[in-house]
């Protein structure tokens, strides 16, 4: 048989999908299970992003297209960023991706030599090292506490960067905590990576869907930042694998032709369709979704307090709750796997994300109807006799 490069070892497996597939035996076994365990909303594409991607498969758009994305799309993104988070881009500085996994793959392509370093968090989504290894470097997670708001800050910056290290990657808000970087502390840490020219790769993919304080891109700190974005989650367009990245206007044609050479372009018929996404209408839906979101984390709060599901950190966006379960286990492998068996709740255990104190939380998401979470609370009530 060929013989696997030694990078296949470095990545290790996504644990959330094995629990999932449990969860999946036991629905075809007749069991109803609540499943708070996947990041994906439960809200699909917007009706006129349905009708416009109709269109385009009638009209046969489904040719190639720039590797960097059709112009229209560009300009309404970074029209989007003026009318929504009041930044100017130049839409020669977007490239469209296939979704924000191609974006940061890209990324970790164009800035990642081999053996170089790049801090992240931990927690953090595990794809984001998975990235990283995939392109030669090594991903050094930095064990981010409630303290840190479970956030990379400066002072990581100043004390973990060596000459190895060629820059960060970092989300807000994040997965799994749903915490964004305060403002001031973003500034800060960019300033520190700035100073030992390094990089800066912002995750953004849930800056739609932050609930407290402005929406502010990162973006606004200059154009230096490679910014990273989606519409799996604000857009709710998961499947149809479309995101973007803003880069610097220097570095536009190196991504350009690793584009071209690596993807070709991303999925055109989406590409068309995703422009119905910046309608008045279509924005209102999002808006509207993104209220509902906020609803039922506010449900979610106070319940997984009386719970003992401690919140160390509110989380200020995404579809997160990243929860200390210790007064009910040391070990949240196995307390998931009783919450499956026993109340039929699907969540996830911190092995996923990292390995700093991984046994003392679990991942769970709110993008499923209310009412479903509102059985899912019943249902832990009952089992941990609260």
């Amino acid at each position: 048989m060929p013989r696997l490069a030694s990078r296949v070892d470095r990545i290790s497996p996504f644990y959330v999908m094995e629990l999932v597939k449990q969860a999946a035996r036991m629905e075809a076994a007749g069991q109803d299970i609540v499943h708070m365990s996947i990041g994906e909303p439960d809200f699909t594409a917007a009706p006129e992003v349905v009708e416009a991607m109709e269109l385009a498969v009638r009209q046969g758009r489904s040719q190639y297209t720039p590797a960097v994305g059709i112009t229209p799309l560009r300009e309404a993104i970074a029209a989007f960023y003026r009318t929504r988070f009041g930044v100017d881009i130049d839409p020669a500085r977007v490239i469209v991706t296939a979704g924000a996994s191609g974006a940061l793959s890209l990324a970790c392509a164009a800035l990642v030599e081999h053996g170089a370093k790049v801090l992240m968090p931990d927690p953090a989504y595990p794809c984001n090292r998975h990235f990283v290894t995939a392109a030669g470097g090594q991903p050094i997670p930095i064990p981010s506490g409630p303290e840190d708001r479970f956030q990379l800050s400066a002072e990581h910056v100043r004390k973990h960067w060596d000459d190895q290290t060629a820059g960060v990657l970092i989300a807000s808000p994040s997965n799994p905590t749903g915490t964004a970087i305060a403002p001031d502390a973003l500034v800060e840490l960019v300033d520190e990576v700035r100073k030992r020219n390094g990089f800066a790769i912002v995750d953004e993919i849930y800056l739609g869907l932050q609930y407290d304080g402005e929406r502010k891109s990162a973006a606004s700190l200059g154009d230096d930042l490679i910014i990273v974005n989606s519409f799996s989650k604000y857009f709710h367009m998961t499947g149809w694998r479309l995101g973007w990245l803003i880069v610097p206007p220097t570095l536009v044609g190196a991504f350009e032709k690793l584009a071209q050479n690596l993807v070709i372009c991303a999925s055109s018929l989406a590409q068309h369709a995703a422009l119905a996404c910046f309608t008045p209408t279509s924005l209102d839906v999002f808006e509207a979704r993104r209220e509902a979101f906020r609803e039922r984390r506010d449900y979610l709060l106070p319940e997984f307090e009386r719970l003992g599901l401690h919140v160390p950190v509110k989380p200020d966006g995404a579809f997160y709750i990243y929860s200390d379960v210790s007064e009910h286990s040391p070990d949240s492998g196995a307390f998931a796997a009783r919450l499956l068996a026993e109340a039929g709740v699907c969540a996830v255990p911190g092995m996923d994300f990292g390995t700093a104190d991984p046994g003392r939380y679990m991942r769970f998401s709110y993008a499923t109807d209310l009412a479903r979470l509102q059985e899912a609370v019943d249902r832990m009530s009952r089992l941990l006799g609260r």
